[in-house]
């Protein structure tokens, strides 16, 4: 019988096709991509390590010819699947259906060079029917997907590895920009600057509890005109800049309302009109990617790097469709799937009279691919999935979200209620959902907390024209407009597709990059661009301005999908966008003269005029003239905690009075007598026991863990904290303590180096030795999910700990913080499980001496 080797991206997505294939078809798995740039100087081939052009990992002078390496670990799994191919008599690339799975099959050509028929095999959900006809319908790999991808790859090479060597020497070393990562980061730093420039007003209303004459049914109407003159509302107001629009709209001040509502109070008050309107609402698309990242983060808190790995999982153990689409088409396999659980759950009354079908309005969607549902002919139904956590929450969102397109519209009634009250006109709003339709299974999720209400019935008696009104509380209510919301990782995906910025498969990386790389941070689900990032964005804006405009971003996607289409020439585009007239190479060369770094590293705040904001080595801080000693500047380091939007000059007064006379205690600890102060150093606030002097230069210190921040934390809090690390005792087989403690990932316990999490169960505060021996005895897992393969004594010289771990791209040595890399021709486990201590030591040796 003949042997077909079939090749995939992971161990989890083999399995589930394996279950599909006859016995005679070998499934294996290349763990991600097999090629790549150089990701630092120690990934050059020796041959080329001279080689200016090859730190770039492009040959710009040579047709922009790329330096492709086997990234570290990769490897071996190479040598296997060369080992498996001379088995066999086909060969099946079964990588993703993107650009990204047509490149890695490419790859994966390059370095296997096959001797046997070589099939693309393709499908966007992992079943047996699926599998069966991919077998049937193979192709060849497509080489424009594949230049598509690797001008993508280029281009994001080029930009980021000239840009960010310019930004290291103008703001700080280890800043980088990237194609649309930049973009996005712009996106953050422009609404925070709206909400810099943006007015606050307060204007003033006032609501009512009334009763019918003849019912006991409270309801509440607002103010809405007075002397027939209608009230200003928050439409009003321009919602970028806070400016009044609508200068005909009535506005109340706090001491004139108050006047309104007492007068108001002995008046009559009755119906004047009643106009009842129904309406219907349609199910929102099927998901698609973008879509899917929103929803994740709106209704699940996920992030949308959490979304799509979890979505990953669902597609490759054969739950759900493929997960990178920007199409909402539903197949008609998917349509009678769905239009029979409505009929079998809901009943034949809630299925929609004919099949919906869904077409994109993105420019540029592959049609070709269909909408992220659930696997299959029928849906599982969530209850019957054996999933849990957030696998079981997300595949439940997508299966009510599919089996709602098929579903009735939602019916309403809604009634808005006129009452006149002296000179003054109140308004009561009511809905009542008639038949709920698609409701009955999915809501569309809102950034706005207060548009998701509008969903929720409210419910007013039954009222008549005419009708006389009992007042059983009138009170003023105040209101205030709002500066533009800060993005969610949900309203950012949504204005990135908007703005044709990236692709929905990398809005994932785009917000993950700017997190990681300190350019922002999350406070809830709002992101913050941290004042490094302002810096960034602001040095990008003021002098790379073309490549960080969102047409020009949205103008490069749609050159790389004509690359794809075949209708551009991918060299041709690569030659213009870095070497032509204004071109990339041309414009940072030009520019780096002109920036210079003093400026670059202050920030422009208009609410503080005159004040220097800067950001160091050490995180962002302020410069300004002691207001005692005009001749004199005192630098004070801004904490983390505080967005440069809200940076008030009462916060910069604190600070310089902070910084000349020290901090203020936040009170006594009563067993010492010693202040305890809360302060901010270069990693963010910590708490600090008693002063550093030289009797005690090292006073007792402890990082302040969110959500605590130091206008927030009490002295009580701040004494339990001080109290860390707690001894609790020592180890029964080597003497030495084991301490409980709080560090950057949560709190822990740890025995001679060894750290290991506390469980979600433990208190950090009441754990004893034996609940700690516990959990130093189970087995431990790094936080990529790597193994301990084997442990070994302290290294001889340096009394650090050493062990061999099993990761996800195979064994190397651990020897305390640092990673080393096993030789290739001693990194298999029968080798390694006959060493020593001096066998390892000499490996790790030779590392540190190289």
């Amino acid at each position: 019988m003949e042997k077909y080797l079939v090749i995939v991206e992971s161990p989890t997505k083999a399995k589930t096709i394996r279950k599909f294939l006859p016995k005679n078809y070998i499934v294996e798995a290349s763990m991600g991509h097999v090629r790549d740039l150089p990701q630092s100087a120690s990934d050059i081939p020796t041959k080329l390590k001279k080689e200016d052009w090859a730190k770039l990992g492009v040959n710009v002078d040579k047709d922009f010819e790329p330096l492709y390496i086997i990234p570290k670990g990769k490897s071996k799994i190479v040598r296997e699947l060369k080992k498996k191919l001379k088995e066999v008599d086909a060969l099946y690339l079964a990588t993703d259906e993107d650009r990204e799975g047509e490149s890695i099959s490419w790859h994966l050509l390059e370095l296997l060079q096959p001797k046997v028929p070589v099939k693309r095999m393709v499908f966007h959900e992992i079943t047996k029917s699926a599998i069966n006809k991919a077998l049937e319908d193979c192709r060849e790999v497509d080489e424009r997907l594949v230049k598509a991808q690797e001008a993508r790859r280029i281009v994001d090479r080029l930009y980021g590895y000239t840009l960010s060597p310019l930004i290291w020497k103008k703001i700080a070393y280890g800043l980088s920009a990237g194609r649309v990562q930049s973009t996005g980061l712009k996106l953050l730093s422009e609404r925070e600057n709206e909400r810099v420039r943006f007015k606050q007003s307060v204007y003033w209303g006032a609501k009512a509890n009334l009763e019918p004459d003849n019912d006991k049914t409270e309801f509440e109407a607002r103010f809405m005109a007075w002397n027939d003159q209608r009230l200003v509302s928050s439409k009003d107001f321009d919602s970028t800049t806070g400016e009044l629009k609508n200068k005909d709209a009535k506005i109340f001040q706090e001491d004139e309302i108050d006047k309104v509502v007492e007068s108001l109070k002995n008046v009559t008050w009755e119906v004047t009109s009643i106009d009842d309107k129904e309406s219907s609402s349609h199910p929102t698309k099927p998901f698609i990617t973008s879509t899917l990242q929103q929803e994740g983060n709106r209704k699940l808190n996920m992030s949308a790097r959490q979304t799509m790995r979890t979505a990953q999982k669902l597609y490759e153990n054969g739950l759900i469709t493929y997960m990178r689409t920007d199409s909402p088409n539903l197949s008609s396999q998917a349509i009678g799937a769905a239009r029979a659980a409505v009929e079998e759950l809901y009943g034949k009354e809630y299925l929609s009279d004919k099949p919906r079908q869904y077409a994109a309005k993105t420019k540029g969607a592959q049609e070709a691919h269909e909408a992220i549902r659930p696997a299959g002919e029928s849906f599982v139904h969530p209850k019957d999935s054996g999933l849990t956590g957030q696998e079981k929450a997300l595949y439940e969102l997508i299966w009510k979200r599919t089996m709602a397109t098929q579903m009735k519209e939602a019916k309403k009634l809604s009634q808005v209620v006129k009452i006149k009250a002296g000179d003054a006109e109140f308004q009561a709003n009511g809905t009542r959902i008639v038949f709920p339709g698609f409701l009955r299974v999915y809501v569309e999720g809102k950034d706005d907390p207060s548009a998701a209400l509008d969903d929720k019935e409210v419910i007013l008696p039954k009222l008549t024209v005419g009708q006389k009104l009992k007042l059983s509380d009138l009170e003023p209510t105040r209101h205030q407009t709002n500066p533009p919301p800060r993005f969610t990782e949900a309203s950012i995906v949504q204005r990135l597709e908007k703005e044709g910025i990236g692709r929905p498969s990398t809005y994932a990386t785009i917000i993950s990059t700017i997190l990681d790389r300190g350019y922002a941070r999350k406070d809830g689900k709002a992101l913050i661009p941290t004042f490094t990032g302002m810096a960034v964005a602001q040095l990008l804006n003021e002098h790379f301005d073309k490549l960080v405009d969102y047409g020009f971003t949205s103008e490069m996607e749609a050159s790389l999908d004509a690359i794809a289409d075949g209708e551009k020439e991918w060299l041709d585009y690569l030659k213009k966008f870095y070497k032509g007239n204004g071109g990339l190479k041309a414009l940072v060369d030009r520019r780096e003269k002109e920036i210079k770094p003093d400026q670059s590293r202050c920030i422009q705040l208009p609410q503080i005029d005159g004040i220097d904001v800067r950001v160091g080595r050490y995180g962002p801080y302020i410069i300004a003239n002691d207001p005692d000693k005009k001749s004199e500047e005192i630098h004070a380091s801004i904490p983390e905690e505080i967005a440069p939007a809200d940076l008030t000059q009462e916060d910069i007064d604190e600070l310089i009075e902070a910084s000349k006379n020290g901090p203020t205690p936040i009170g006594v600890d009563p067993k010492t007598g010693e202040n305890v102060y809360c302060l901010t150093g270069r990693y963010g606030a910590y708490l600090q026991l008693g002063e550093k002097t030289d009797d005690n230069p090292k006073p007792k210190r402890s990082s302040l863990p969110k959500p605590l921040t130091p206008k927030t934390v009490t002295l009580e809090e701040a004494l339990k904290l001080l109290e860390l690390p707690r001894e609790l005792g020592n180890h029964p087989e080597t003497g030495k303590p084991i301490l409980a403690n709080n560090g950057r990932f949560g709190p822990y316990v740890m025995h001679d180096g060894d750290f290991r999490s506390l469980k979600k169960e433990d208190d950090l505060y009441e754990v004893d030795l034996k609940r700690a021996l516990e959990i130093l005895a189970m087995e431990k897992k790094s936080r990529r999910g790597a193994k301990t393969f084997k442990e070994f004594a302290n290294h001889p010289k340096t009394d650090k700990k050493i062990a061999v771990m099993d990761g996800k791209y195979g064994l190397y040595i651990k020897y305390a913080s640092k990673n080393i890399t096993i030789p290739e021709d001693l990194r298999n486990e029968e080798t390694i499980n006959k060493w020593e201590l001096k066998d390892v030591v000499e490996i790790i040796d030779k590392a540190k001496k190289k």
